[in-house]
Formats: structure tokens, sequence, C-alpha cells
């Protein structure tokens, strides 16, 4: 996730923090599925000159199974463009984070508010997962 909700600020009971989630997913032969994805809790996007309101958007990444290593880039600028980087061909490119949708009680930004900035959480849901190295690398301020 980035552009992730101030943990100070997360509600006790609240789902999943205001973020843009990037999904790391593998495949199987009884299920195959891109990586790279895109999903919003609390949050829409743009992709061309459509708001993206449903939860989840699919990259057009390849599918990747058992124990294959990948690397997985994301480039943010701000609130402008966000590329997925899977072994050096975007899947997914996208702009306009922003607040949407429904929020977490005693959120106050509202609708529309401009994701510029935020924190990196790294998560595994239901699986685990391994990182062989996480780089992060300010591109301009």
């Amino acid at each position: 996730m980035f552009h992730c909700q101030d943990p100070a600020i997360i509600g006790l009971n609240q789902d999943w923090p205001v973020s843009v989630e990037v999904q790391f997913l593998g495949s199987t032969a009884e299920l195959e599925t891109t990586t790279l994805n895109v999903c919003t809790p609390h949050t829409h996007i743009v992709i061309g000159d459509s708001l993206i309101t449903q939860h989840c958007t699919s990259s057009s990444s390849k599918f990747f199974y058992d124990d294959a290593w990948v690397t997985a880039e994301l480039v943010v600028y701000a609130d402008s463009i966000i590329h997925h980087i899977v072994n050096g061909d975007t899947v997914l490119t996208y702009s306009k984070p922003q607040i949407g949708g429904d929020l977490p009680e005693g959120f106050t930004l509202p609708q529309g508010t401009p994701l510029k900035e935020g924190y990196i959480a790294l998560q595994s849901e239901s699986h685990p997962v391994e990182f062989r190295k996480v780089e992060i690398l300010k591109i301009r301020d």
C-alpha cells in the first residue's frame, strides 16, 4: 500500500487504511491471476479520462506460478502518474489517486482530496510472501 493513511489515526475497527494497494499475486493451475493489480480501499483513481470507483483493477501482467521471483517496480509521481512495472514491462498506468468511496468513521478529508504522499505499508493477507530486497528511491520533490 502507498499514499497510506497515518497509522496513528487508523480506527480500532477500521477494515483497511485509506491508501492505494498494489497486489502481488501468484497463479496456480486452478486459478490464474495477474500480478501488480491495483485496489483502492477508501480511494479512487483515474485511468485515461475515467474515474475508477470499482475496488480492484487488473493489470496486464503475465501469470507467475509457484515460487517464481519477479521484479516489481512502482513509480509514483505524487498525485499525477503511477506506473506498475513487472520484470521491466509496464502493466498498469493510472493517475490522480484521491479520497473516495465509503470512508472510515471519523476520517475528515473530503471526497476527491488528492493523495500526494503518505506511508508505505507491506502486508500479507492470507499467504506467505518473501521480499528479497525493498528499495525506495525519491525521484523528485
